[in-house]
């Protein structure tokens, strides 16, 4: 359970600074651990169900995490589960990180091995969810993905612990935009929120708390429809960690 007793899920739109090949740990990552409260050696455990398990993304996260001196342990799916007792693995964590990846297919490897009710066993127990892009998409109703091809679409068998859609790289990638603002104005996702690379919708329960940035000029925005069927945007307050 997190220290103020609350249920967190940070959202990620893209992980920003230090989200490249270097060993540094991005600002949204050591924001999601600091939630926990759970002092200088929280446990995090890392999914890397959308892009296939890669192991050098595990590599990857191994190496950022425990320089920031998380204990680290990874939940591997392909091509089979990596232990025993995933739901001991989950439960035990103090943070769950989900990485990016195709969202559809991840959404139905966790559906089989029972996955997106543990995911809900560790919500309800208060430990911190994140991740980002498909890890940001999965906690929604749905959101814009590319798994189904470069044409963006709209997915929406996310698990539902937060009501509406997610997009990510909302400002980075050309198509974002208007393919979420087109889909919300179609009925085809749900009202929700976007974030720039860089930025992460913070939930406390179901309740959008704040958005956080780790730069100037990233943010988060609020994607509706009006009564006549048109896309309202409005850019959101971000507040910089």
């Amino acid at each position: 359970m997190a220290a103020d007793g609350q249920r967190h899920i940070l959202a990620m739109g893209g992980i920003g600074v230090g989200g490249g090949e270097r060993d540094d740990l991005p600002p949204l990552i050591a924001y999601a651990l600091k939630l926990a409260g759970a002092g200088d050696a929280p446990r995090v455990c890392v999914l890397n169900t959308a892009s296939a398990d890669d192991p050098a993304a595990y590599l990857r996260q191994y190496s950022r995490l425990t320089r920031y001196g998380a204990r680290v342990s990874h939940l591997q799916l392909f091509p089979m589960p990596n232990v025993a007792d995933p739901e001991d693995l989950v439960l035990s964590a103090d943070v769950v990180f989900v990485g990016g990846g195709s969202v559809a297919n991840m959404m139905a490897v966790w559906r089989v091995h029972g996955v997106d009710q543990l995911m809900r066993r560790a919500w309800e127990a208060g430990i911190v969810l994140s991740g980002v892009s498909a890890g940001a998409i999965c906690w929604f109703d749905g959101g814009t993905t590319d798994s189904f091809g470069p044409e963006l679409r709209p997915f929406t068998a996310g698990l539902g612990l937060l009501p509406g859609s997610f997009c990510p790289h909302y400002s980075s990638e050309p198509t974002r935009r208007p393919a979420f603002r087109s889909l919300v104005a179609d009925g085809a996702l749900a009202a929700g929120i976007a974030c720039d690379d860089g930025a992460a919708a913070h939930y406390a329960g179901q309740d959008l708390a704040e958005i956080v940035a780790d730069g100037p000029g990233t943010t988060g925005y609020l994607v509706e429809r009006d009564a006549s069927g048109h896309p309202v945007e409005q850019a959101l307050q971000a507040r910089l960690i």
